[in-house]
C-alpha cells in the first residue's frame, strides 16, 4: 500500500468526523494544509456570509496560508490581534472587539476521539470566542492533535504544548527549563483557563477542518 501513514490517519479522521458531527459540529476533511485552505476560502467563508473576521493564536492557521490570504485577498474587515505595530493596550482592545466579529478562526490544543475540543489559554480570548460571541467559528485541526480522551488531552497540553509555546514566546516560566508543567506561579504563566467544548451550539456554529497532516503543536 502506498502512503500507509496517510491511509491510517484517513480512517481515524473519518471516524473522528462522525463523532464530531454527532456533537453538532460541522466537519470537513482535508488531505493537507493546501486543501484545508481551499475549503475555508471557497466553501466555508462564502457560506457564512461573513464580513468581519479575526483569529486566535494558532500556528496551524498561520502555516496553512490562510492568515496571508485573509489579510490581503478576501475583502473581509480584519481585526489582527497580533499586529506588531500595535501597543499591548491596543492588542488587548482588539481581542475584546474580536468577540463580536462574524467569523473567528483558530486551532485547538487537542481533540478527543469522542469529538470534544480541549483548550488551555493565557488571556482567554481564543477560548472565549470559541464558546460565545462570533457568529461562526472555524477550528483547524492537524492529525497530531487527536487523543483518546480528556485526561490524555490535558496531559498533552500541560506537558508538551504549553512548555513549547512558553519557549516559543520567550516566557520566563519553569517549564521552559524542565520541559514539563511545574504548576508554576509565574507572572508570565500561559496556562490560565481551560475549556472543554463538548458540543457546538447552535448546531453547526463551530466548523472543524480535520487535516491529514501534522500541524501546529
Amino acid at each position: 500500500m502506498e502512503k500507509p501513514i496517510e491511509n491510517y490517519w484517513k480512517g481515524r479522521l473519518v471516524s473522528l468526523k462522525k463523532a464530531l458531527e454527532e456533537n453538532n459540529f460541522e466537519v470537513f476533511l482535508a488531505d493537507n494544509a493546501a486543501e484545508a485552505k481551499e475549503i475555508v476560502e471557497k466553501q466555508i467563508i462564502p457560506k457564512t456570509g461573513a464580513k468581519s473576521v479575526s483569529w486566535g493564536g494558532s500556528m496551524t492557521f498561520t502555516s496553512s496560508g490562510l492568515y496571508d490570504a485573509i489579510k490581503n485577498n478576501l475583502g473581509l474587515e480584519t481585526l489582527d490581534v497580533f499586529d506588531k505595530g500595535l501597543s499591548d493596550d491596543e492588542k488587548l482592545e482588539l481581542r475584546r472587539r474580536a468577540l463580536l466579529v462574524d467569523l473567528f478562526i483558530t486551532g485547538t490544543n487537542a481533540v478527543t476521539e469522542t469529538g470534544k475540543l480541549i483548550n488551555l489559554d493565557m488571556y482567554g480570548n481564543r477560548i472565549a470566542a470559541v464558546t460565545f460571541g462570533p457568529k461562526n467559528v472555524i477550528i483547524l485541526v492537524g492529525r497530531n492533535k487527536v487523543v483518546p480522551d480528556i485526561q490524555e488531552a490535558m496531559f498533552r497540553i500541560k506537558n508538551y504544548v504549553a512548555p513549547i509555546n512558553a519557549m516559543r514566546l520567550d516566557k520566563k516560566t519553569p517549564c521552559v527549563k524542565t520541559s514539563y508543567c511545574e504548576n508554576c506561579k509565574s507572572s508570565e504563566r500561559i496556562c490560565n483557563t481551560w475549556t472543554i467544548t463538548e458540543k457546538s451550539f447552535p448546531q453547526g456554529r463551530v466548523k472543524v477542518v480535520l487535516i491529514n497532516e501534522d500541524m501546529g503543536l
